[in-house]
């Protein structure tokens, strides 16, 4: 998995890209990212599937806030990205909400 940043000054914001690495999705039709950014909507933000079997998906946030998110497979198959920023306990026993900061 993995989160990489470009902050963009003018605009206050920061292009985020989150990547689900294949191992996780090689077999899955599609992925979301679904966080605090879109209130949490399972339909909200697919991933792409690239041809290297990753997928991604790039978003625009704002700076100055950070974002809990998880990715969802298939519509089924909760991952938290453990290279996010933090982690952030959640209401279900043993499970984490990755965490963005910017």
């Amino acid at each position: 998995m993995g989160i990489t940043k470009k902050y963009i000054k003018e605009d206050g914001v920061c292009k985020v890209t989150f990547t689900l690495p294949a191992d996780l999705s090689a077999k899955a039709k599609r992925a979301n990212i679904v966080g605090e950014f879109n209130d949490w909507d399972i339909n909200s933000h697919p991933m792409k599937k690239r041809r290297n079997g990753k997928f991604s998906l790039s978003i625009e946030l704002p700076c100055n806030n950070e974002y809990q998110f998880r990715y969802l497979i298939d519509g089924v198959s909760w991952q938290t990205d453990l290279e996010a920023d933090a982690l952030a306990p959640t209401p279900f026993e043993k499970e984490y909400n990755s965490v963005v900061i910017l």
